[in-house]
């Protein structure tokens, strides 16, 4: 039987918590990577992916929606949605004082390094999530 430890990244690329917002943006570009572990000390707290990042310009809290102007609405904007362009303005002013912990996904599922890969993707396959977190002992590993 295969084990997690075998086919883990040992040194996966993480965040603080308490790291800006920007920092978090900064090291998915770098690495090209859709999204990672946020740590709190060297404890897992959370992962942040692209889609929490995308979620700070929501502008429409009941259906979540994001409203990015396409070039030609942004000349149509002062006829319509100026609602919607304020609130995304706000929003984008806000940003730079969030932190990764404001934003990261903490219903977290995660699995040891010993348990086998089957089990780690029918945990993946049944949450529907892309990146599974290994932890031993309270801690992150991979």
């Amino acid at each position: 039987m295969m084990k997690v430890r075998d086919v883990m990244n040992s040194r996966p690329i993480t965040v603080q918590a308490d790291s800006p917002v920007s920092e978090a943006a900064r090291l998915l570009r770098k690495n090209k990577i859709s999204g990672m572990p946020v740590l709190d000390g060297d404890r897992l707290a959370g992962v942040v992916s692209e889609s929490d990042l995308l979620r700070l310009l929501s502008v429409d809290d009941e259906e979540g929606g994001l409203w990015l102007p396409s070039p030609f609405e942004v000349f149509e904007i002062p006829f319509r949605d100026l609602v919607k362009w304020e609130k995304m303005h706000a929003n984008l002013g806000e940003i730079p004082n969030k932190k990764v912990g404001d934003i990261m996904s903490r219903n977290l599922h995660e699995v040891g390094p010993d348990d086998s890969v089957e089990a780690a993707a029918s945990v993946m396959t049944g949450q529907r999530i892309n990146r599974l977190p290994v932890v031993e002992n309270g801690r992150l590993v991979a």
